[in-house]
């Protein structure tokens, strides 16, 4: 870095505007020796630890260092063997033990958040509360030392107030014996010895030692004879407590310099939130962003792993990849923190600025009104790239700052007469000095680069530094000009951006923007009449521009308008499309609405339907005597129930999923033996497998339709209005009849049976279960024979544990006892996950592994409950 750059950024004075946020002499003198960083890693812990301690802050983490004084003399004694400390010192330093600690407490709930500030304060000893609690109980806050600092230093102080009271006593009735000598009844201490005040006119009156006189010499101030001997012993016991106090203080600094190491710990881990805390206030106080940190090493990292990926890998691809992440500058709305400062004193504020400089485009040249804010642009630029170096929080939006080993400014006239330097060869002393100095990655500020000279040559000269600075120095470079070389040097240049401050032609005045991708006109005519030159000047001077001056400002005043007419169509058309999707948006969330009303009554009506079927199905159960018939109807029973449940969760389930897709087209619903109609009605698919809901019985009874009616006759088939079930007549007493429903033997009333016959054709028929509000749904019955044995490999787990589900209610039906489930070995997932369903399925006694002749592990045997 070149000292003239610190010098010509400021630097010096923004450390000073961030210093204002220290509490502490150790952080302001970490802030006042703040440099640009040179290691990487460290560059970003600094930062990082500013964006902890802004967390920890608005987490509720408090500590404070007000009040601390600089504890660096003291802590210098200690290092020195034998030497002691004043009391005051000492509770300066058990005040910083007591301030770190608290630190360290406040911040330990919160250490996750905080890996870089908890580093600095993890290894603080807990042995220096011990330390703190003992000068605390010795030292009292004014720096006396208290009575029980030792039990020596009580007994002399209780002997010197005893003393000094006996003395008292003595003296007050001395005065009241000689009233008339004295002049006031008050005791006092000349020389810290007791004495009297006599007039001096009755001096001869009290007989003893004179200590001196007042100022108008009417008073004197004595020493009887009667306390002589109470004073001396009052001067030595006052000698024994200085030497007491004295072995005391000696004591407890030799007891802080055995704790040195974690004194100078704690103060250095002060001095260091001070200086994160001061950086962190400033971020507050100027709305700053932490900047992102970019380097050279992170393109190495990407090209490394470009060659271990599938990406070409000849030379030419690397070296393009390389470009592509090259590191780039990028401020968004970036202000400079003086200028804002200033302003804020007298009520103004700073318009930011926003620009990108990465490998495509690595330069800028702006131009512009005079007076139009082109300097204060590469101000900030340089400024900011130094605070982000530094590890300081920058006032923009987003900021991502390259590692630069570079930052060269030449801002402003350096003429000197002393040097014999003018403007112009100023300028270009310092761009030779920059030119010796640039190490890339460098990012160079020219500020009116070529000025002072012939304006042809200057332009040239202007165009051949920025070139080298880019192509030979591989820097960012941004310059200001108003010659027109430079200009057409960025428009014809691909690497190069052109950009400019903007002006307003209506009132004259700039406005402070930056316009990147535009060229500016100067205007300086304009400006020089707002500021006063007389018309008939100007006039003259407009007559002097050369026609091909005119037509390029005018040229770049139209090209500006488009700029600005495209800008404004673009805003409305952002607008526009803001509003057209805020009124997608509304309908989605009223299509929304509209479908969870739509579940929540299907499921109610369906929770209620169901309810009903329970309670028949218990009714009936409890008619039936054999107990395990009455156990297997129960299971049959619960079986069904759950099976209607999934059916009525899945339908809703579609329902919800067309609605939400808003349109997007889904997988057919007849895949899932599922179809959702208009009027709400649930209906079977292709696919379907399900036992009916609303009747039960076997497949078989769905052969069977009414027949006429006639008296009935052992034989016939009858179908039991209450269970739906079909059974054959066994017996008829008068108005009950015994009915055979395969293996079961029922009693029912003649009312609750209907004659019924052979369908004359067989077809698939499904049962209805009618819900209330004209919601209807449909569950077929699966005709497919009874199976031993399911095959689910190449299944997802949910599919798998759905078919097995399935597998068991069929099985079950069908009064099959043993059953093997194929699945595979592979990752085990599809094993584990029929393994949970099994354990806890109603129909299952018993599973293990299949043995090793019906396929070992690959294969799961099933036993099933009676």
């Amino acid at each position: 870095m070149n000292d003239q750059s610190f010098t010509i950024l400021e630097y010096a004075e923004l450390l000073a505007l961030v210093q204002r946020g220290a509490q502490t002499p150790m952080g302001r003198a970490r802030i006042a020796s703040l440099q640009p960083l040179t290691d990487l890693e460290k560059l970003r812990q600094s930062l990082a630890a500013v964006s902890e301690y802004v967390e920890l802050r608005q987490r509720g983490a408090v500590w404070s260092f007000a009040e601390l004084s600089d504890t660096g003399e003291s802590l210098a004694r200690l290092r020195i063997a034998g030497t002691g400390l004043e009391p005051l010192a000492i509770l300066e330093l058990a005040r910083l033990c007591e301030r770190a600690l608290a630190a360290r407490a406040a911040i330990l709930a919160e250490r996750e958040v905080a890996p870089v500030i908890w580093a600095q304060l993890a290894n603080l000893p807990g042995e220096l509360n011990s330390l703190v609690a003992r000068i605390r109980n010795k030292i009292l806050p004014s720096g006396e030392l208290d009575d029980r600092a030792s039990p020596e230093l009580a007994r002399v102080r209780h002997e010197i107030a005893r003393l000094r009271s006996n003395i008292t006593r003595t003296l007050e009735n001395l005065m009241r014996r000689s009233e008339e000598a004295i002049q006031d009844e008050l005791v006092t201490v000349r020389n810290d010895r007791f004495v009297i005040p006599v007039r001096s006119d009755h001096r001869g009156r009290v007989q003893g030692v004179a200590h001196g006189f007042s100022s108008s010499g009417a008073t004197t101030f004595v020493e009887p004879l009667e306390t002589i001997e109470a004073n001396n012993e009052l001067q030595s016991l006052r000698e024994v407590e200085l030497q007491e106090i004295a072995k005391i203080l000696f004591a407890l600094a030799e007891e802080l310099r055995a704790n040195l190491p974690a004194l100078e710990m704690a103060a250095s881990a002060i001095a260091e939130l001070d200086f994160i805390g001061a950086k962190a206030a400033f971020h507050q106080r100027f709305n700053c962003v932490v900047p992102e940190i970019g380097a050279e090493s992170d393109k190495l990292q990407f090209v490394a792993d470009a060659r271990e990926m599938s990406f070409p890998t000849g030379d030419d691809k690397l070296k393009f990849v390389g470009q592509e992440l090259r590191d780039h500058l990028e401020l968004i709305e970036a202000r400079h923190p003086l200028l804002e400062e200033n302003l804020r004193a007298v009520g103004g504020f700073v318009v930011p600025i926003s620009f990108f400089l990465g490998a495509e485009k690595s330069t800028m040249v702006i131009s512009g009104a005079n007076a139009g804010g082109k300097t204060v642009v590469l101000k900030t630029a340089g400024l900011l790239s130094l605070m982000a170096l530094s590890g300081l929080p920058v006032p923009a939006r987003a900021a991502r700052v390259p590692f630069y080993v570079s930052v060269l400014a030449d801002i402003g006239d350096h003429q000197s007469l002393a040097a014999n330097l003018s403007t112009f060869t100023s300028h270009v002393a310092n761009i030779s000095r920059m030119i010796e100095l640039c190490e890339a990655p460098a990012l160079v500020l020219l500020d009116e680069v070529g000025t002072g000279t012939d304006p042809e040559e200057g332009s040239a000269l202007g165009v051949a530094v920025v070139d080298h600075f880019r192509r030979t120095c591989g820097a960012h470079v941004m310059a200001t000009t108003h010659y027109a070389g430079l200009k057409m040097y960025a428009t014809n240049d691909e690497g190069v951006l052109n950009a400019s401050v903007e002006f307003d032609e209506k009132t004259l005045r700039p406005t402070y923007k930056l316009l990147v991708g535009l060229a500016g006109s100067s205007s300086g005519l304009e400006i020089a009449r707002r500021f006063g030159i007389p018309s008939q000047i100007i006039d003259r001077a407009t007559a002097e521009v050369k026609d091909s001056s005119r037509n390029a400002a005018e040229y770049l005043r139209r090209i500006k308008g488009e700029a600005e007419s495209a800008a404004a169509q673009r805003l409305a058309l952002e607008e526009e499309r803001a509003a057209v999707a805020e009124k997608f948006a509304t309908l989605d969330r009223q299509a929304d609405r509209r479908e969870l009303e739509r579940q929540t009554t299907f499921q109610r009506e369906c929770q209620k339907t169901i309810g009903e079927l329970e309670k028949q199905s218990r009714e009936l159960i409890a008619t039936i005597q054999d107990r395990s018939t009455r156990l297997k109807l129960e299971r049959e029973s619960q079986r069904r129930v759950a099976e209607m449940k999934r059916e009525a969760n899945r339908a809703a389930d579609v329902g919800g999923r067309r609605v939400s897709s808003a349109g997007k087209p889904e997988k057919s619903d007849d895949a899932r033996g599922i179809r959702v109609m208009r009027e709400g009605t649930v209906v079977p698919g292709a696919g379907a497998k399900a036992a009916p809901i609303a009747r039960s019985g076997s497949p078989d009874d769905e052969r069977y339709v009414a027949a006429e009616p006639r008296p009935l006759a052992v034989g016939d088939r009858v179908r039991l209005r209450s269970f739906g079930s079909i059974g054959i007549v066994d017996n008829i007493k008068e108005d009950e009849v015994e009915v055979r429903v395969k293996s079961l033997h029922l009693r029912e009333k003649l009312e609750n049976l209907e004659l019924v016959e052979p369908a004359p054709t067989e077809t698939r028929r499904a049962q209805k279960l009618r819900i209330s509000r004209g919601t209807e749904v449909k569950l077929a019955v699966s005709a497919e024979a009874a199976r031993s044995e399911l095959n689910v490999i190449g299944q997802t787990t949910d599919e798998a544990v759905d078919a097995v589900d399935k597998f068991l209610d069929a099985a079950s039906l069908n009064n099959l006892s043993e059953l093997r489930i194929i699945h595979g070995h592979g990752t085990g997932a599809l094993r584990r996950a029929i393994a949970d369903l099994l354990a806890g399925h109603p129909h299952v006694a018993r599973f293990a592994p299949a043995p090793p002749g019906k396929g070992g592990g690959g294969a799961t045997v099933v036993e099933l409950k009676e």
